[in-house]
């Protein structure tokens, strides 16, 4: 049933606005005409999220691209020893996605969870490629965006490589400023892969 325009009228009053801190957001990747965005903007839908919910599961087959605009989640996977190992944390503004599995149309090897409550839009991954097909200006977008990817891709291999527990936690207090107060300390350890007891003496070396 469609529902009347004074109902989203209304709905909007309640909903937070994004739309222009998003805009920006996507013309930090390349150039984008309002009227573009508000085509991508049209295939996103907004949702709002309790903590701990689970967005992607292990085996599901994607359907959507993510964007945070407030909160914290976290992608993760079984290792063959069966611990929960956290790959990344994303926050505001941060687009996530099991990449590979959404663009092979296979089951992902990640799960997806939120750590706090969160405002997220899910965007239609069919929609978004359709765009890019009749839209150059958005194929271009999409483009630089995998370059972006790549680049964050290379500097975590190198960071995780290079770096020992206390400065990647340090590199992510630079990224999350506040993520002490945010989510709890195991998941923070579980995303340096350290125990909870060694993070608990890298921050009381700190403090």
């Amino acid at each position: 049933m469609k529902l009347p325009q004074i109902y989203f009228s209304k709905l909007s009053l309640f909903m937070p606005d994004y739309y222009e801190e998003n805009f920006e957001f996507l013309k930090s990747f390349h150039p984008l005409s309002r009227k573009n965005y508000d085509k991508l903007f049209s295939i996103a839908e907004f949702k709002e999220f309790k903590a701990n919910e689970r967005l992607v599961n292990f085996g599901d087959i994607p359907q959507n691209l993510y964007l945070i605009n407030k909160g914290v989640t976290r992608g993760y996977f079984i290792s063959e020893s069966e611990k929960e190992l956290t790959k990344t944390l994303f926050a505001p503004i941060d687009f996530f996605a099991s990449f590979t599995a959404l663009i092979e149309n296979q089951p992902s090897g990640f799960a997806f969870e939120t750590l706090t409550d969160c405002h997220i839009y899910e965007i239609d991954h069919k929609a978004f490629a359709k765009l890019c097909q009749s839209n150059f200006e958005i194929l271009k977008f999409y483009s630089r965006f995998l370059e972006f990817l790549f680049k964050v891709g290379e500097l975590n291999h190198i960071e995780v490589a290079s770096l020992d527990a206390k400065q990647r936690y340090l590199k992510l207090r630079q990224r999350i400023p506040e993520i002490d107060n945010l989510i709890p300390q195991y998941q923070i350890a579980s995303y340096l892969n350290i125990t909870p007891v060694q993070l608990s003496r890298i921050r009381a070396k700190l403090y």
